[in-house]
């Protein structure tokens, strides 16, 4: 298994994964943060309307999931596995 490290250090804010529990992109995206050991905040938008406005609002009108936001301010919005590598770097 490959270890990634965030660009970003630990003092940082989490990272923030918008999913609903239906979606199966979401349980990849969270399944790949488990597995690389990476902490996340899961915030689920059926429960949290703030939430589901704001992944309404970046994604343009659309409640596309997941919507993960990076503290460094990027966005990935349905990220496959090979996205969500290249956000991170230091392969051991």
């Amino acid at each position: 298994m490959q270890q990634f490290s965030p660009n970003f250090s630990a003092k940082e804010q989490a990272i923030k994964m918008y999913v609903t529990t239906w979606c199966g992109d979401c349980r990849m995206a969270k399944r790949w943060f488990d597995t690389h050991g990476i902490a996340y905040e899961s915030i689920n938008i059926e429960e949290d309307a703030k939430a589901a406005e704001y992944v309404t609002r970046v994604n343009r009108g659309y409640r596309s999931v997941p919507t993960i936001v990076f503290p460094d301010g990027t966005i990935l919005v349905e990220p496959g596995p090979r996205e969500l590598a290249s956000k991170f770097t230091g392969y051991d």
